[in-house]
């Protein structure tokens, strides 16, 4: 099973997504939740825990996990220390921007889906450690 782990229904792609998603199994979506923006490391790790866990218990061959950053960082990390395969997916984007009669700037995008790039482990020997939590001072 491909899990679709973002905000993004696969219902709504393209069918060169739906087929490349296709090559792991049926497609399943889950939500990707909203991440509160004063949320701090412990109530991210915490969700990522959570979420992590509940994916794993899912059983995927295959999770799309697109998000919020930092919780998109946590999460994937966790399945992969679980031996679970995680994608992005990848676009080509087409904009067009123009200044239409009232002087207000017009874009248009769409994006046009390539493939899906896996997420990796760290190279050998490159060290991550987290940063001290930093407060905002009042």
């Amino acid at each position: 099973m491909f899990l679709n782990f973002t905000n993004h229904p696969s219902a709504q792609w393209a069918a060169p997504q739906q087929q490349a998603a296709g090559a792991y199994g049926p497609i399943r979506d889950l939500p990707f939740p909203a991440v509160p923006p004063a949320a701090g490391s412990a109530a991210l790790d915490h969700m990522a825990d959570r979420w992590a866990a509940r994916i794993a218990g899912m059983h995927p061959d295959c999770v799309l996990c697109q998000g919020e950053m930092t919780l998109t960082y946590r999460i994937v990390q966790r399945l992969l220390a679980q031996g679970i395969p995680v994608v992005a997916a990848c676009s080509e984007r087409h904009s067009r921007e123009w200044t239409n009669a009232q002087g207000k700037v017009c874009r248009v995008t769409a994006f046009e889906f390539v493939q899906f790039r896996p997420y990796a482990e760290p190279a050998p020997g490159l060290a991550i450690a987290p940063k001290p939590e930093y407060t905002q001072s009042k």
